[in-house]
């Protein structure tokens, strides 16, 4: 997910005219209770908040729950639910947005990562992320880690056990299937005994924390890995708990659309999104070739989610300049921003420059699932996507669709 491709894009500060943005936003994703061996119902798009474009890899866990403690109190209401923690928690000196090869991982004896006690001092003594989970869940809110797909360079290292199996980590790696852009994880290849095991071994510890969302990366693009998102997901139906299953990299690959929707509950459809015009452009095409796809059994094609406020605020990089757009989407699709929400006031931000707050009103979405975009239109830089949406006024919705501009 974080190959950083389009992160130095153009840095806008200024705030922006009208601007349609085709991606990522719905109503609160509604749960039922699964039993094993059965996928989450996820009947409407999730809404929430991803520290990945503020703190990068180094956030911690005071963050978290600042970020957690301003959604409960101000977006919760509008259906915003999911707290979740981006890559390398377990890591107990990470920096940036950039990542350190050999750098010590916080492991149990399973080779299993766990969050760097430094950071999440609640997890200290093997409590793992089950202490700031009950803290989120007392809040209204659920919460989402983020996990790279493979198993740990270091317990192939260590040659640590696979739980519950005779398995050892040496057993199941695959060197040749590493990842590309992060030194963390070798792959794992499925056909070995024990790999399943693996990865049914991760499922279990993320359930017995409480955890609700996992991005799984380095399995939709950069080179797509069917046979470990398929491990994965049907580790997660395994544990009696429903956990969202949502791929990263993208873009997937349209043409495995069924897969994903088999497999998965959201799946990245575009590389990482940053504050660039011209990856906003390109959301557009993203969005309208895979808009048949929106809702299909409960699913959910992902272009990433908002860079909105003030990114890169990590103390190697001193905090970048803000980018605030006058957002709405005529898409249904899932919205997660990446902003210090508990710092810069959240979507205050668009408030103050006259933005409707009623867009985040989860009425005018009701019908999100059904109410697919049924029109696209694209003249030079004017984008135009029409569909119908029931179960709010009419003024409402006039007032939700913004003026379109160039960009």
């Amino acid at each position: 997910r974080h190959t950083m491709r389009g992160m130095l894009g153009a840095r806008v500060s200024r705030c922006f005219t009208a601007a349609l943005f085709s991606v990522l936003l719905g109503v609160p994703c509604g749960w039922i209770s699964s039993a094993a061996a059965q996928s989450p119902v996820v009947p409407t798009p999730p809404m929430g908040w991803n520290s990945w474009d503020s703190y990068g890899t180094t956030v911690r866990e005071e963050q978290v729950k600042a970020n957690a403690d301003w959604m409960a109190e101000h977006l919760a209401k509008y259906g915003w639910q999911y707290i979740v923690v981006d890559i390398q928690w377990y890591e107990p000196n990470a920096q940036g947005h950039d990542y350190k090869p050999g750098a010590p991982l916080t492991m149990d004896e399973y080779g299993r990562l766990m969050p760097a006690v430094n950071r999440f001092p609640s997890s200290a003594n093997g409590a793992g992320f089950k202490p700031l989970a009950e803290y989120i869940h007392s809040k209204g809110l659920k919460v989402g880690i983020h996990i790279m797909r493979g198993i740990p360079r270091q317990a192939v290292e260590k040659n640590l056990p696979i739980k519950g199996t005779s398995y050892r980590a040496s057993d199941v790696a695959d060197k040749d299937n590493a990842c590309r852009w992060n030194p963390d994880m070798w792959g794992v290849d499925t056909t070995k005994p024990g790999a399943q095991a693996y990865y049914d071994s991760i499922a279990e510890l993320y359930a017995s924390w409480g955890v609700d969302f996992i991005k799984a990366d380095d399995m939709g693009s950069h080179l797509y890995q069917p046979a470990e998102m398929k491990a994965l997901s049907q580790a997660i139906r395994k544990t009696g708990r429903s956990m969202l299953l949502s791929i990263s990299p993208g873009p997937a690959p349209l043409s495995e659309a069924e897969f994903f929707e088999k497999y998965a509950q959201m799946w990245r459809i575009s590389d990482d999104f940053w504050d660039d015009w011209k990856l906003l452009r390109q959301q557009f095409d993203y969005a309208r070739d895979w808009a048949q796809y929106v809702g299909k059994n409960d699913t959910w094609p992902d272009a990433d989610m908002l860079p909105f406020g003030k990114l890169r605020v990590t103390s190697t990089e001193g905090g970048g300049a803000p980018f605030v757009q006058r957002v709405i989407t005529l898409r249904a699709a899932q919205i997660l921003i990446g902003q210090r929400v508990e710092r810069e006031g959240g979507l205050q931000l668009v408030q103050d420059r006259g933005a409707d707050l009623d867009v985040l009103d989860p009425r005018l979405w009701a019908d999100a699932r059904t109410s697919r975009s049924s029109t696209w239109a694209k003249r030079r830089e004017i984008f135009l996507w029409a569909g119908t949406t029931s179960g709010y006024p009419a003024t409402k919705c006039m007032r939700a669709i913004y003026g379109l501009t160039s960009f």
